[in-house]
């Protein structure tokens, strides 16, 4: 069941614009710094399944395949909390209380112990289990647009529905809001991972945890 009280209001609209920022931040981290692979967004995932099949590529099919079993794990955990606790108003800001606490333990264990390599492949396990958490609640919340993680049908929607395509135009803001927040959070996450791999995933977990407490606000708004 999807959420309907308040999937048009702002905080709705900021929370999940909050997740979309914290994606392409987690994203530029975990390609950047953690071996050249995705935590948030699956379909790179399996496109770099096939590149590396090739052996210059310097792509790494067991990291890609961690990420994804990871990944798929969360987006289970999460779907059943979702089927589970649907009438509670506060399901989708537990769950990213969760996320935030995994990408927190994720950042303060990188800042004591460094990134090694061999320590990498859980640390991308961990930080894509707590993506999937997110893609799943955001799914059952079914906002159109606001995925905060796949953009494809989005810039898709953005053309073919424009009125020079000959379509309503509808959702432009929306749609454009969601671009551009993941371009900035790509970017910070690129300007940061310069400075600290810790840092930058801390950013992360702060964007889903203001989410996480823009749900709180609305749900109690809403009551």
């Amino acid at each position: 069941m999807s959420v309907t009280a308040s999937t048009t209001s702002r905080r709705t609209i900021a929370a999940l614009l909050s997740l979309t920022a914290g994606t392409g931040v987690i994203d530029a981290v975990s390609y950047l710094g953690l071996g050249h692979v995705f935590v948030a967004n699956m379909t790179g995932n399996i496109v770099f399944l096939g590149f590396a099949a090739n052996p210059s590529s310097g792509l790494s099919a067991w990291m890609a395949l961690i990420a994804l079993g990871a990944f798929m794990f969360g987006a289970l955990v999460g779907g059943a909390v979702g089927h589970r606790v649907a009438a509670s108003p506060t399901w989708p800001m537990s769950v990213l209380l969760v996320q935030a606490v995994l990408l927190g333990a994720v950042a303060t264990a990188a800042a004591a112990f460094g990134v090694p390599a061999l320590g990498r492949p859980a640390i991308v396990a961990t930080l894509a289990f707590a993506f999937g958490l997110q893609n799943s609640t955001a799914r059952r919340m079914a906002v159109a647009d606001l995925t905060t993680t796949v953009l494809t049908l989005t810039v898709t929607g953005l053309a073919a529905d424009s009125r020079v395509a000959g379509g309503p135009g509808a959702k432009p803001v929306r749609r454009l809001a969601s671009i551009t927040t993941m371009l900035a959070g790509a970017v910070a996450g690129a300007l940061l991972v310069q400075v600290s791999v810790p840092l930058t995933i801390a950013v992360a977990a702060v964007c889903v945890l203001v989410a996480a407490v823009l749900f709180g606000v609305d749900r109690r708004v809403d009551s």
